[in-house]
């Protein structure tokens, strides 16, 4: 895939029940719909969706209560699945046809149709059938120096995760057990490293592993072409997960407005 389609489909994976850290700011049955101002948190992932260009159709995964709430039109609807693959898998049926799927979770309320387009255009560079977004310490300070989240340092520098990712449907039956594995490691970058291998731990303790060396034993693993892409927006990796992170989030968005 040298050229994406005039378009991608995107679906927003919205079925996650309050019942961790937030549930004491917010009596919400589903994270999703945690106010922030006077908007549930996933309406703003909505909105920043539908005012980028390269999005074309967009399934919300989430259960009726949280679907009712998102008055857009152009939005379709999918049930959630008994865990985070099995929503993947019941919003890609909703779509038609078998164009590039962009995975977002709905608790980045501070993405913006500008980071969406940037990392879609970015990916358009290079031909995989899996492409993962990661930002630099060094911007996500720069801009949002509250925020506190996960890194991992690699010989090309410091970087934190993304919470979106571009996939060719096709692949998602294929790498399901594996990309759940994944999902529960993802706020652990030693587990996740062991998942890799023996080599890449080594190598990441000595801080001398690449961003190369890492997508090619997952491309070897799982069969894919898995591609990382560097962005310069962090709203990308800022996803809401803790008190401190809501409230910090609440501060920025009523800034911008």
């Amino acid at each position: 895939m040298t050229n994406l389609p005039a378009g991608v489909d995107a679906v927003i994976l919205a079925g996650g029940p309050n019942d961790g850290p937030l549930r004491d700011c917010s009596p919400a049955g589903y994270e999703a719909l945690i106010e922030i101002g006077d908007r549930p948190m996933v309406d703003y992932v909505v909105a920043a969706l539908a005012q980028s260009p390269s999005i074309r159709k967009l399934v919300l995964v989430g259960a009726a209560e949280i679907c009712e709430q998102i008055h857009r039109r152009t939005v379709l609807h999918a049930l959630p699945g008994d865990n985070p693959v099995g929503s993947v898998l019941n919003g890609v049926k909703a779509l038609p046809g078998d164009n590039r799927v962009l995975l977002v979770a709905a608790d980045i309320p501070l993405i913006t149709p500008e980071a969406i387009e940037d990392f879609i255009q970015a990916c358009a560079n290079t031909q995989a059938d899996f492409y993962y977004p990661i930002v630099s310490r060094t911007d996500n300070d720069r801009y949002y120096p509250d925020i506190k989240r996960t890194y991992v340092t690699l010989k090309e520098g410091v970087f934190t995760g993304g919470n979106l990712f571009l996939v060719n449907p096709r692949i998602i039956d294929h790498c399901a057990l594996w990309a759940e594995e994944m999902v529960g490691l993802r706020k652990s970058p030693l587990g996740l490293c062991r998942k890799l291998g023996l080599g890449i731990v080594i190598k990441f303790f000595c801080r001398c592993l690449t961003i190369a060396e890492l997508e090619q034993k997952v491309s070897s693993l799982l069969g894919v072409q898995a591609r990382t892409v560097i962005t310069r927006h962090p709203e990308i990796g800022v996803d809401v997960d803790k008190p401190g992170d809501l409230q910090s989030v609440t501060r920025i968005l009523e800034g911008r407005h």
